[in-house]
Protein backbone atom coordinates (compact mmCIF):
# COMPACT_ATOMS: atom_id res chain seq x y z
CA UNK A 1 0.00 0.00 0.00
CA UNK A 2 1.49 3.26 -0.46
CA UNK A 3 2.16 5.71 2.02
CA UNK A 4 -0.99 8.61 2.24
CA UNK A 5 -0.27 11.79 3.12
CA UNK A 6 -2.00 13.55 6.43
CA UNK A 7 -5.63 14.69 5.98
CA UNK A 8 -5.95 18.79 5.16
CA UNK A 9 -7.90 20.50 7.80
CA UNK A 10 -9.94 23.04 6.33
CA UNK A 11 -8.44 26.36 7.95
CA UNK A 12 -11.27 27.94 8.42
CA UNK A 13 -13.83 29.04 11.77
CA UNK A 14 -16.94 30.87 11.31
CA UNK A 15 -18.33 33.30 13.63
CA UNK A 16 -21.97 33.13 13.49
CA UNK A 17 -22.43 35.79 16.65
CA UNK A 18 -24.27 38.09 14.12
CA UNK A 19 -26.47 35.60 12.20
CA UNK A 20 -28.75 35.60 10.06
CA UNK A 21 -27.39 38.89 8.46
CA UNK A 22 -23.72 38.30 8.69
CA UNK A 23 -20.96 35.91 9.15
CA UNK A 24 -17.12 36.22 9.55
CA UNK A 25 -14.94 33.75 7.63
CA UNK A 26 -11.85 33.43 10.01
CA UNK A 27 -8.66 31.66 8.48
CA UNK A 28 -7.62 29.50 11.29
CA UNK A 29 -4.79 27.82 9.58
CA UNK A 30 -1.38 28.06 9.63
CA UNK A 31 -1.17 29.14 6.25
CA UNK A 32 -2.49 31.95 4.01
CA UNK A 33 -4.82 31.00 1.44
CA UNK A 34 -4.95 32.67 -2.15
CA UNK A 35 -7.74 32.98 -4.50
CA UNK A 36 -10.47 32.79 -2.41
CA UNK A 37 -13.90 32.71 -3.23
CA UNK A 38 -17.27 32.65 -2.39
CA UNK A 39 -21.03 31.53 -4.02
CA UNK A 40 -24.53 31.82 -2.31
CA UNK A 41 -26.65 29.02 -2.84
CA UNK A 42 -30.14 29.89 -1.60
CA UNK A 43 -32.94 32.33 -0.79
CA UNK A 44 -31.74 35.89 -0.18
CA UNK A 45 -28.81 37.81 -1.87
CA UNK A 46 -24.98 37.29 -0.26
CA UNK A 47 -22.84 39.50 -2.71
CA UNK A 48 -19.91 37.19 -4.71
CA UNK A 49 -16.54 37.70 -2.69
CA UNK A 50 -13.61 37.14 -3.98
CA UNK A 51 -9.73 38.51 -2.26
CA UNK A 52 -6.55 37.79 -3.48
CA UNK A 53 -4.92 36.25 0.13
CA UNK A 54 -6.20 35.67 3.13
CA UNK A 55 -3.58 35.54 5.93
CA UNK A 56 -3.89 33.34 9.16
CA UNK A 57 -5.79 35.12 11.84
CA UNK A 58 -7.53 37.47 9.33
CA UNK A 59 -11.42 37.35 8.52
CA UNK A 60 -13.67 38.51 6.08
CA UNK A 61 -17.10 39.54 6.08
CA UNK A 62 -20.52 37.67 4.91
CA UNK A 63 -23.45 39.76 4.13
CA UNK A 64 -26.87 38.20 3.21
CA UNK A 65 -29.69 40.32 2.79
CA UNK A 66 -33.60 39.37 2.15
CA UNK A 67 -33.51 35.92 3.68
CA UNK A 68 -35.38 34.88 6.46
CA UNK A 69 -33.27 33.38 9.45
CA UNK A 70 -34.10 30.07 9.07
CA UNK A 71 -33.67 30.15 5.03
CA UNK A 72 -30.15 31.57 4.34
CA UNK A 73 -28.79 29.03 2.21
CA UNK A 74 -25.09 27.60 2.25
CA UNK A 75 -21.86 29.53 1.04
CA UNK A 76 -19.59 27.43 -1.50
CA UNK A 77 -15.75 28.33 -0.35
CA UNK A 78 -13.00 28.05 -2.63
CA UNK A 79 -9.11 28.51 -2.26
CA UNK A 80 -5.92 27.51 -3.13
CA UNK A 81 -2.99 26.70 -0.31
CA UNK A 82 0.64 27.92 -1.52
CA UNK A 83 1.68 25.10 -3.32
CA UNK A 84 -1.17 25.65 -5.42
CA UNK A 85 -3.89 23.05 -4.79
CA UNK A 86 -7.41 23.94 -5.03
CA UNK A 87 -10.14 23.22 -2.45
CA UNK A 88 -13.49 23.71 -1.98
CA UNK A 89 -15.70 23.81 0.79
CA UNK A 90 -19.76 24.20 1.66
CA UNK A 91 -20.73 26.25 4.58
CA UNK A 92 -24.30 25.97 5.80
CA UNK A 93 -25.35 29.80 7.09
CA UNK A 94 -28.30 28.38 9.19
CA UNK A 95 -27.91 28.85 13.46
CA UNK A 96 -27.00 31.30 15.31
CA UNK A 97 -23.95 29.17 17.22
CA UNK A 98 -20.48 29.36 17.03
CA UNK A 99 -18.64 26.09 14.88
CA UNK A 100 -17.10 25.24 11.70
Amino acid sequence: MPPTTPAYRVPFRIDRSQAPRRYELVNDGPEPVDGLSLTHLGSGYCPPLAVRRLEPGRSMSIGVFGAGADDTGVVVVRWRRPDRSEYLWRMSLAGASVGR
